[in-house]
């Protein structure tokens, strides 16, 4: 498996970073020093300012790992044995396609079309997304899929669609940051996640920009900010109710902004009305003198960003909080102009596309609801399918493993995603892969979700596969080919169409190339809210990508969304009053503390790629705990100790850093890995009544000293020790 040979000359060969939704390009050169080839940040793609961070120098890397898997493989009679302890043994494409078709077909004769889920990613593709919701729908003829963005971003998505009518990550351009004069960054650690925006951030303060971070962790992001507010999890709505009090109460929101282009004012002005700063700071702990400020300098500023992401969405609340942030950017009349805008910063790298175009449990191509009459229509048309014939919604992705253990779901498709690390309380996941009479992986590597297959089918690495991306400011991109799959491995698109056609739906999926499936899909989302029916590979090549809606060829994109109307019908926003709620789980006596989840910058999602990177896993070889000094003081804490949390789910012990840097009642924990280090073990999977999105960052423990560190562990506190004397987290 290599790179080499397929360099012509001295020119690289361009691609695109795997990872977060920046999708830096890249451009892989010929280089003496092993392993053959370097990588170098492209100067000439629009959206990384001519940067990459250390995962998108080091992406290609999992690529050619010794563990990737380059010829399907099977279980044999695995009979009362775990799974998981049944050796693999290696098969040909022809036996698999044959037999995971056959006990498709079996399931679904015994118990119903619906007895098969498909479970996606939202690293994959548009034309794969694509392809796989028509899979689900067409081929299985299930209302079974949904994929890991409901975990990223369905709580950002139903506040933007309830407020704007729409949802797209950013509704500006990076581009507009720069001339932002306000900026607020809530629930987001960009420089770990995103850091190739950083530079955006730092020319906008350049320029005279004030900006605030709201976490409770002092992140590296918030080492650049001029306030910091360290807010507990759980209270951004009441915190931003206190804002908008102020904002109110004092008539700095742009009366004729909220006059002409929104409704909803009167419950926003009921909902906020005993929210004072007196009363919010007493409640949240923040000064009441921040609170002002804040609120008058967002409000008087000429233009100002509001930019939120998962440490406050990630809630069983995480809605009601979006949509405050929302509130507090429409009132002030900074979206649809210059250096204004909201965005929820997307986590994965097409966690945009990924939800526009059929993955999600209710939705059709185009971002059309699937139980919209006139949307079957359209999508069926362009299948060549009867509407009636379409399923109607599914569930989420936590709840597809619900289906499983009540006996609904016998059988599970996985392509792209490791949901038993992703996934809370992770143990029942778990339980619900061991009940599976067929449980199908699609990946490079044998994941832990994999050690639960009955089929592992080894698919395309991001350097394989060429399609289009959608990145978090709803640009949408083209990546070209690097190389071939290596071994007997096939393109994520070739498994797909080959299944269904052993599925007798062959005719639907006769593509032959990823421009041919996105020239449906084009077709497919004419008309819908992610209208990309304008847009084309040879545009997308030559104009660095296109901004959607681009409901034509001749139109331009659209980088600015709402300039003159919403999405609504009448054209106007929606503000609405938020009345703040409690999290599924608050401190106890028996759980005093907070579990908080998030990522380090060495390391993507589930690890899976990251963590068979030796120049990332270097750096965080293991999950670091992170608890602040009064609560380390309580238990005794002493240097080289571990400690053990213990939630209502179960307990996990972690090497641990002691810092000011986050909140006293909080602990912190990276949830990149899998096994006895996985901090998902422990936390909620208390779903939004509406998003479905699960309460990670709110998870109720009991935190205990464990004497010593284990030989596994060693040397994580050496590390951890540097990064808390000014390394970046990374």
């Amino acid at each position: 498996m290599g790179l080499i040979e397929h360099f012509d000359g001295e020119t690289g060969l361009e691609t695109h970073c795997c990872f977060c939704s920046m999708q830096c390009r890249m451009e892989l050169h010929v280089t003496e020093e092993q392993p053959g080839w370097a990588v170098k940040p492209s100067q000439t793609f629009p959206v990384a300012t001519g940067r990459l961070c250390q995962k998108g120098f080091h992406s290609p890397r999992h690529a050619f790992h010794p563990d990737r898997i380059t010829t399907p493989v099977v279980r044999l009679g695995t009979g009362a044995a775990p799974i998981e302890s049944v050796p693999w043994q290696p098969a040909g494409w022809n036996e698999a396609f044959e037999s995971i078709a056959k006990q498709i077909q079996e399931l679904q004769a015994q118990y119903g079309r619906d007895s098969v889920a498909v479970y996606g990613g939202g690293s994959l593709t548009n034309e794969v997304c694509y392809l796989l919701g028509k899979f689900t729908r067409v081929a299985l003829g299930s209302r079974y899929i949904d994929y890991n963005g409901r975990y990223c971003m369905s709580s950002a998505a139903a506040a933007q669609n309830r407020a704007f009518g729409a949802d797209r990550g950013l509704t500006m351009p990076l581009s507009e940051i720069v001339n932002a004069k306000y900026i607020i960054l809530a629930g987001t650690n960009i420089a770990e996640c995103q850091p190739t925006m950083m530079p955006y951030l730092l020319a906008a303060k350049k320029n005279g920009a004030v900006i605030v971070t709201i976490d409770p962790r002092q992140t590296m992001t918030s080492k650049i900010a001029d306030i910091h507010v360290k807010l507990q999890p759980g209270f951004d709505s009441v915190f931003v109710n206190g804002l908008l009090n102020v904002i109110i109460s004092e008539s700095l929101y742009d009366q004729r902004f909220v006059a002409e282009r929104t409704v909803g004012f009167d419950s926003v002005v009921e909902a906020v009305r005993d929210f004072t700063p007196e009363r919010v700071s007493a409640i949240t702990g923040i000064y009441e003198e921040k609170i002002r400020a804040i609120a008058r300098g967002f409000a008087r500023a000429e233009s100002g960003i509001v930019m939120t992401a998962r440490g406050l969405e990630q809630q069983i609340n995480g809605v009601e909080h979006t949509l405050n942030y929302i509130n507090l950017a429409l009132l002030c009349g900074k979206i649809g102009r210059p250096g204004c805008g909201f965005g929820a910063v997307t986590g994965q790298a097409n966690g945009q596309g990924g939800r526009e175009h059929g993955q999600k449990a209710d939705q059709l191509p185009g971002y059309r609801l699937i139980e919209d009459p006139e949307a079957r229509r359209h999508v069926a048309e362009v299948w060549g399918v009867e509407p009636d014939s379409l399923p109607g919604k599914g569930v989420s992705a936590y709840e597809l493993f619900d289906k499983v253990l009540e006996g609904e779901i016998k059988a599970m498709i996985v392509l792209g995603s490791n949901p038993l690390v992703s996934s809370p309380n992770s143990g029942r996941v778990e339980e619900a892969l061991r009940k599976l009479d067929l449980l199908v992986v699609i990946d490079m590597f044998e994941t832990e979700t994999a050690r639960f297959a009955h089929w592992l089918l080894p698919g395309s690495s991001f350097l394989e596969a060429e399609g289009t991306l959608t990145n978090v400011e709803g640009r949408v991109f083209h990546r070209p080919k690097v190389c071939e799959p290596p071994g007997n491995a096939k393109l994520d698109m070739d498994i797909i169409c080959e299944l269904a056609k052993r599925l007798g739906s062959g005719k639907y999926f006769a593509y032959g190339t990823p421009e041919r499936v996105f020239d449906e899909l084009r077709r497919a989302s004419a008309g819908g809210k992610a209208d990309y029916s304008g847009i084309t590979y040879e545009r997308l090549q030559e104009e660095q990508g296109i901004f959607w809606p681009c409901p034509s060829e001749g139109h331009p994109g659209t980088p600015l969304m709402y300039a003159e109307r919403f999405e609504h019908a009448d054209g106007k926003a929606r503000l609405v009053g938020i009345n703040p709620g409690k999290p599924a789980e608050t401190m106890s006596r028996e759980y005093p503390y907070l579990l908080t989840t998030g990522r380090v910058g060495s390391h993507y999602l589930s690890g899976a790629q990251t963590r068979r990177t030796e120049a990332l896993t270097s750096k965080s070889p293991v999950p670091v705990a992170e608890v602040h000094p009064t609560l380390a003081a309580r238990i005794g804490l002493r240097p080289g100790d571990n400690i053990k949390l213990t939630s209502r789910r179960g307990t996990a012990v972690f090497p641990v850093r002691v810092t000011e840097d986050i909140h006293p009642t909080s602990v912190f924990v990276p949830f990149h890995w899998g096994g006895e280090r996985s901090v998902n073990r422990l936390t909620s999977d208390a779903l939004h009544p509406v998003s479905r999105m699960p309460e990670f960052k709110i998870c109720a423990v009991r935190v205990e000293r464990i004497e010593g560190r284990d030989r596994e562990h060693e040397g994580a506190g050496a590390g951890a020790a540097s990064e808390s004397g000014g390394r970046a987290r990374k």
